[in-house]
């Protein structure tokens, strides 16, 4: 992998697994994490902005410019509550109820007047989404060539050959707002799903978490604690996978290197009616056009993803 500099806008609606995509860009040799853009998500816009900012205190990157994003979809009438079933998932603070000071940031400024300006200068960033895709397709409505200025976008969403993991079709990220993801997927920006076809195939365990309890740093107390709680509601909601997925950290690391995953050319779209509502699928109106605006990941060279992991993440922590 090339250790070039590396500059990421991720935008996060930092819940356990945000933080962990946050830990493995921040322990990356040769990557500056440019800002975070906040989302509604795993939990409220409001909490996200106060997680973001604990996290990356606690890793000791104060000086990363935190930005406020979008509190609801883009058809939603009201604010972004989490359901029940994802403060179970998350825990009630969104990071699994682990304990963490340096809560309190100025409140950020919107994130809309920042990528003006990185549309201006042509700034060689590269945009990470691991939360709904609202923030995003909202920056493209209002922000002059930001597509052109950000390349290819890669996102943690979607599921194209295997089940969704809110509904039968529709995987978390993309049912928070179907519409905005469909506005993305069909306004001709390039991207790069990393879906549940892959992130399944990727998981932390235990002996993990084990090994950053030895650390002994309080990042690493921290991230333990939180990840135990994930696995925890893993192995009640998908024994199977023996422990917890790596949604948002695969997506990082695929952004950064892009051979970690084999994909598929597509041009796709998002059911937006029905119980199929949610769903990733290739669009039937462009099926035959030969410019293809996505890279459908569907195939994860998971060991060598893991090493990486491990090192990245363990590096952030020490």
């Amino acid at each position: 992998m090339s250790e070039a500099r590396r500059r990421l806008i991720l935008d996060l609606d930092t819940g356990v697994d945000d933080a962990l995509a946050l830990a493995y860009a921040l322990g990356s040799p040769g990557v500056e994490v440019a800002a975070v853009i906040c989302s509604y998500g795993n939990v409220s816009m409001r909490t996200v902005v106060r997680n973001t900012c604990a996290v990356l205190d606690l890793l000791g990157h104060p000086e990363v410019p935190v930005f406020s994003g979008a509190d609801r979809a883009l058809d939603a009438t009201a604010p972004f509550a989490p359901s029940a079933g994802v403060r179970r998932i998350h825990g009630e603070n969104g990071l699994g109820g682990a304990s963490v000071r340096g809560w309190c940031r100025m409140a950020p400024q919107s994130a809309l007047g920042y990528l003006r300006e990185v549309a201006t200068r042509g700034d060689d960033v590269e945009y990470v989404a691991t939360g709904p895709l609202t923030n995003l397709a909202t920056e493209l409505v209002n922000v002059s060539g930001l597509g052109g200025a950000l390349g290819r976008v890669t996102f943690m969403g979607g599921a194209l050959a295997v089940p969704g993991n809110v509904t039968p079709c529709a995987e978390a990220n993309i049912a928070n707002d179907p519409t905005a993801a469909d506005a993305v997927l069909r306004g001709g920006l390039k991207t790069r799903m990393i879906g549940l076809d892959v992130t399944h195939q990727v998981v932390l365990t235990r002996d993990d978490t084990a090994a950053w309890r030895n650390l002994g740093t309080p990042a690493a107390r921290f991230f333990a604690d939180m990840v135990d709680h994930y696995i925890t509601i893993y192995r009640q909601n998908n024994p199977q996978l023996g422990g917890c997925a790596l949604h948002d950290p695969l997506a990082v690391a695929a952004a950064l290197d892009p051979s970690l995953v084999r994909c598929l050319s597509a041009n796709l779209c998002v059911d937006l009616e029905g119980p199929t509502r949610g769903r990733t699928v290739c669009d039937p109106d462009r099926l035959r056009d030969a410019e293809k605006s996505c890279e459908v990941a569907l195939e994860v060279d998971a060991a060598r993803f893991m090493d990486y992991f491990r090192v990245r993440v363990t590096r952030a922590l020490s």
